[in-house]
């Protein structure tokens, strides 16, 4: 009787349970079996792998082989599972040394060659594998996303030979370290390549000092789509602990490193994009859009466009900041924290007010009552962006304004504040605190309530609009609101809510 164990993991979410690997040969009839929830990926490895140990000259025990992935009741999917099969068949036939495989983790598909192809996400485990004291074996492909976790000890390799030639000490694999990028970035677009639309300029600068969502009203061609992509660039960097989760959550997807991990990820589905595509979803859940944009940028254009049903799925996302996806057999949880960036236009044509409308009153009030009020509710920002003069559109773009560098220390500035003050981004206050760090004096309060009776607002679109005062009194670094900051606030409301 022969027994090895490896260390493996599993995918769950952005998380990365421990998996044993438990190999037993036997007497008996020779034969495979795989036990502990394996799904179709994870039972076709026994073909995967005897084919692998046969083409790197390895002996296949001919003997009765029970593998154990445990814990039983944690599902496990993919071909990530076939490296730490093989090395547990190779230990427990004698064919390499058990104490090898104390310290160490190995994740990796295999070819039938025996080649280890790459995986998805390898981040997570590699962050696992740091807390757990291990060593990390991966296929080369994934060296460079494991190396992100620099508490750990990554060993990248291309075949299994090259695994087995470094557990028997003969030819030992070197730690791979993250090289470093010196690619010069693309030039990022800059606020002063828009003409006009200081208001809508302004309103992105206070959205992305505060973290408001934003609404962009206009008809077609008035730069809506252009001042949503320049948000990005006057966002703060990401912090380490922020580029990490960012980059687990697109290893998970399948989509690899980032360009520029410092960034905030921009992500701008099409208006076809369904509910499961947006939040995350299928049989193995899988992260959607909102959590693809976590600490960036969710940018919906043509907002009316997209159906009803898959927009209200955005509204528990945007107060909780994450998303939980149920199904039968267990619950998967995907962080959701993104800014939201929308355009659309006031009427199905984009011309309301204009000789070239054709929309009637019933046609226009179809195409708005597609944004529900809760979900407009959760919008801190509605600005409308009008359409330019003739004169406007040939001035110089040298007069517009401050560019990315100037509006990014002002924001940065602002945040700065905002961190000292409550530590948190003022989107994000809570009731307690709105009342703690937004004091109003009896003129201000009088302004408020009339606004509340004139405008229907609600409680929650009260709460926007002291956070987005409040924000504007720090980009002036002042200390209270003022009468200015508040009516700044409300004027983002006003023609929205008539």
């Amino acid at each position: 009787m022969a027994l090895a164990i490896v260390h493996s993991r599993a995918k769950v979410g952005i998380d990365a349970p421990p998996v044993t690997v438990e190999v037993h040969l036997s007497n008996g009839l020779p034969g495979l079996t795989i036990v502990g929830m394996p799904e179709t990926a994870v039972r076709e490895s026994k073909d995967r792998v005897r084919s692998a140990l046969l083409n790197a000259h390895f002996e296949f025990p001919a003997r009765r082989i029970t593998i154990n992935l445990a814990p039983a009741d944690l599902p496990k999917e993919g071909g990530r599972f076939d490296l730490a099969i093989a090395l547990g068949i190779l230990a427990a036939s004698e064919q390499l040394p058990l104490d090898a495989l104390e310290q160490v983790e190995a994740v990796g598909e295999l070819a039938l060659s025996g080649k280890l192809r790459p995986i998805d996400g390898v981040l997570p485990t590699a962050l696992a594998c740091a807390r757990a004291g291990r060593k990390l074996i991966v296929p080369r492909g994934n060296a460079d996303e494991a190396a992100l976790s620099q508490d750990t000890t990554v060993y990248p390799a291309s075949h299994l030979l090259e695994v087995c030639a470094h557990l028997n000490g003969n030819q030992l694999i070197s730690p791979h370290e993250l090289p470093v990028c010196n690619a010069v970035q693309a030039d990022t677009p800059d606020l002063r390549d828009i003409v006009g639309q200081h208001q809508a300029k302004r309103a992105l600068e206070i959205a992305a000092a505060g973290g408001h969502n934003l609404l962009f009203s206009g008809p077609p061609g008035t730069g809506k789509t252009m001042l949503a992509m320049r948000l990005p660039a006057i966002l703060p960097p990401l912090q380490a602990n922020q580029m990490l989760e960012v980059a687990a959550i697109h290893s998970v997807a399948g989509l690899g490193l980032r360009g520029a991990l410092s960034q905030p990820p921009f992500r701008a589905p099409h208006h076809t994009a369904s509910a499961t595509a947006l939040v995350g979803g299928g049989g193995i859940p899988r992260p959607g859009e909102i959590s693809l944009a976590h600490h960036g940028v969710l940018f919906l254009d043509e907002l009316p466009e997209f159906p009803r049903k898959v927009l209200e799925v955005l509204r528990e996302p945007l107060e909780s900041g994450e998303i939980l996806i149920s199904r039968v057999q267990a619950q998967t949880r995907y962080p959701a924290n993104f800014q939201l960036i929308a355009a659309m236009n006031p009427c199905p044509c984009g011309y309301l007010g204009s000789e070239r409308c054709r929309c009637t009153p019933d046609q226009v009030r179809r195409y708005r009552e597609k944004i529900s009020g809760p979900l407009l509710d959760r919008i801190d920002l509605l600005v409308e962006v009008p359409s330019l003069l003739s004169g406007q559109l040939l001035e110089s773009p040298s007069d517009e304004g401050d560019g990315n560098k100037e509006v990014l220390q002002r924001v940065i500035n602002a945040r700065a504040r905002q961190y000292h003050r409550s530590g948190q981004l003022n989107t994000k206050l809570s009731n307690q605190q709105l009342r703690s760090h937004c004091i109003l004096d009896d003129t201000q309060k009088t302004l408020i309530q009339r606004a509340t009776e004139q405008l229907g607002l609600s409680a929650r679109g009260v709460h926007r609009i002291l956070k987005v005062a409040r924000t504007i009194a720090d980009l002036d670094q002042c200390e209270n609101i003022s009468i200015n900051h508040l009516t700044e606030a409300l004027s983002y409301r006003i023609k929205f809510s008539r």
